[in-house]
C-alpha cells in the first residue's frame, strides 16, 4: 500500500507539476492529526515520509522517568534503556511506533484527500492568475447547466457563473447555446464559483462598443457616461477629442452598422447616443432627444434641471413610464423636472404663484383650481367652500380652513416683483432656442432623482 502510495504521489507531481514535497508535507499533517485521534492529543508525536521504503513513519517523543505516571508523555528508565543504551533520567526518547494500526490505510486515504485538495487549490490559483488582469473583459462561452436559476458557462478551461441578477430579462437559453458576457469579478476563493459574469453592467455596453468602434478603442472617441435599463433601453454620453470627428457618427456606423451590431448582443435593447457636454442645459437637451426642447432653467445648488418641452413633445420627453426622462436623469445626476410650455406659463402666472402661497397648497391643486376659474388667491378667498370641496375632492370643513389661510396671506411682494418678470419669462418659453437661466424654486413635476 505504501508503494502505491509512493507511485501516486510520484505520478501526480510528475502530471499534475506539483512541488512533491508540498505533497508530502500535506499527506504527513494529515496522518499526523490521525494519530493524534488513535493515540492521543497530549502525545508529542511527529510524522515522516520514508521515501526509500514509500511509506508514513510515526513516531513519539517521551520523558524517560523513574515511574511512569502518564504512559502519553512518559517512559520508564527500564524500557527506555531497551532503546537506547546511554539514556539517562530527564531526557526526551524519540521512537518509531510499530502499533500503527490502521494508520497505513489512514495514509492512503489521506493521500487521495490531500492530492485532490491539492489539485483544486492548484487549478483555482491558475485560474485566478489566468483571469485577474482580464476582469472588465467580455468573454464568450457555452451553457453548460443551471443552478437555481443561475447559469453556469463554460469558458474552455474553467466554468463561469452568470447570476440571474445580471442576466437579460425576457431572454432564455439552453444547454449549449452560445452566451456572451463581461468578466464582472474575479474571486480568490475555493468556494463557489471564481468567475462571475454580467450582461447587464453598463460597462458590458461600454465594452460592446469598444469593439465595434475603432474610434473608441484608439482613443478618439470617449464615452463619458452610460445608463441602462437592461433589455429596454439605454443611453451613452459620448465626446471626441478631434474636432473632424463625429462622436455619435462614429458609434452609429455606416448605415447604422456599428450600433445595429451592440443592439442585437443586448436583444434589441434600444440605446440612445448623446452628444455629450459640459454645460448641463445643452447635455440635457441632448439627453432628452429627439423630444425638441425650449428653455432649460439650471439649480447649480441643487443639482437639479427644470426643462420646459412644446406641449406635443411633452409625453416624447418624458418616454413610457418615465423611461426618457429618467435615464437622462441617470445620465447628467441630476434631477430633472419636465413641463410643457403651456403648464409653466400657467405656474409662472401671478395669479397661480399666489395660490400656491397657501398653506398645504399642493401644484396639482393649485392647477385644479387654476384651471377651473380660481385663477388668484383673491378668487379663493371669495369662494364658496362647497365649490372647493367638489373641486378638490375633499369635505367642506377641510375646503373652509383652506380659504380661511388664504386670506391669512400677504401677496404684496409678490405681485410687486412679479411686475417686472413676467415679460422675460415669457419671451424665454416662446424662443426656440435653448436658453439656460438660474432657477431657486422648487420643482415637483416629472421630478426624476439622481
Amino acid at each position: 500500500m505504501m508503494t502505491e502510495l509512493k507511485r501516486i504521489i510520484d505520478q501526480i507531481s510528475r502530471d499534475k507539476g506539483f512541488d512533491r514535497a508540498i505533497l508530502i508535507e500535506a499527506l504527513e499533517a494529515a496522518v499526523l492529526s490521525a494519530a493524534h485521534k488513535k493515540f492521543g492529543q497530549r502525545r508529542d508525536l511527529d510524522v515522516r515520509f520514508n521515501d526509500e521504503l514509500g511509506e508514513v513513519e510515526l513516531f513519539q517523543f517521551r520523558t524517560v522517568v523513574g515511574e511512569v505516571l502518564d504512559e502519553q508523555t512518559e517512559v520508564s528508565l527500564e524500557e527506555a534503556v531497551k532503546l537506547d543504551p546511554e539514556v539517562e533520567l530527564g531526557d526526551e526518547l524519540g521512537s518509531k511506533m510499530d502499533d500503527v494500526g490502521d494508520l497505513g490505510r489512514i495514509a492512503a486515504q489521506s493521500a487521495k484527500q490531500v492530492i485532490i485538495q491539492k489539485m483544486r487549490d492548484a487549478e483555482r490559483d491558475v485560474i485566478y492568475d489566468m483571469y485577474r488582469d482580464r476582469q472588465g473583459e467580455i468573454v464568450n462561452g457555452i451553457v453548460q447547466r443551471f443552478e437555481r436559476g443561475n447559469m453556469v458557462v463554460n469558458l474552455g478551461r474553467t466554468d463561469a457563473l452568470l447570476p440571474k441578477s445580471e442576466m437579460m430579462p425576457r431572454r432564455s437559453y439552453r444547454q449549449g447555446d452560445r452566451v456572451r458576457a463581461m468578466l464582472l469579478e474575479v474571486r480568490d476563493t475555493a468556494r463557489d464559483h471564481q468567475l462571475i459574469l454580467s450582461r447587464t453592467s453598463e460597462q458590458f455596453l461600454v465594452k460592446l462598443f469598444t469593439l465595434e468602434v475603432p474610434e473608441i478603442s484608439e482613443g478618439i472617441v470617449k464615452i463619458i457616461d452610460c445608463v441602462r435599463e437592461p433589455g429596454m433601453r439605454a443611453k451613452i454620453g459620448v465626446v471626441s477629442s478631434e474636432s473632424d470627428v463625429d462622436p455619435v457618427g462614429a458609434c452609429v456606423g455606416m448605415k447604422g452598422a456599428r450600433v445595429q451590431n451592440v443592439v442585437q448582443e443586448l436583444q434589441g435593447e434600444k440605446i440612445d447616443i448623446v452628444p455629450w457636454s459640459p454645460d448641463p442645459a445643452k447635455y440635457v437637451s441632448n439627453a432628452l432627444s429627439p423630444a425638441q426642447v425650449s428653455m432649460v432653467s439650471v439649480d447649480e445648488y441643487n443639482k437639479a434641471l427644470l426643462v420646459i418641452v412644446p406641449d406635443d413633445q411633452l409625453s416624447l420627453a418624458i418616454g413610457r413610464g418615465g423611461q426618457n426622462v429618467r435615464l437622462a436623469s441617470m445620465l447628467l445626476g441630476w434631477k430633472i423636472d419636465v413641463k410643457s410650455e403651456s403648464r409653466y406659463a400657467k405656474m409662472a402666472a401671478v395669479g397661480f404663484k399666489t395660490l400656491m402661497m397657501v398653506p398645504m397648497m399642493t401644484d396639482k391643486n393649485a392647477e385644479i383650481l387654476f384651471d377651473n376659474g380660481i385663477g388668484h388667491i383673491q378668487d379663493l378667498i371669495k369662494a364658496e367652500a362647497k365649490t372647493v370641496a367638489e373641486l378638490l375632492k375633499c369635505d367642506e370643513d377641510h375646503a373652509a380652513a383652506i380659504i380661511k389661510s388664504a386670506g391669512l396671506v400677504d401677496i404684496s411682494g409678490l405681485e410687486e416683483a412679479s411686475g417686472d418678470t413676467a415679460d422675460d419669462e415669457e419671451t424665454a418659453v416662446d424662443n426656440p432656442e435653448v436658453e439656460a437661466v438660474v432657477a431657486d424654486e422648487e420643482h415637483n413635476d416629472q421630478e426624476v432623482g439622481e
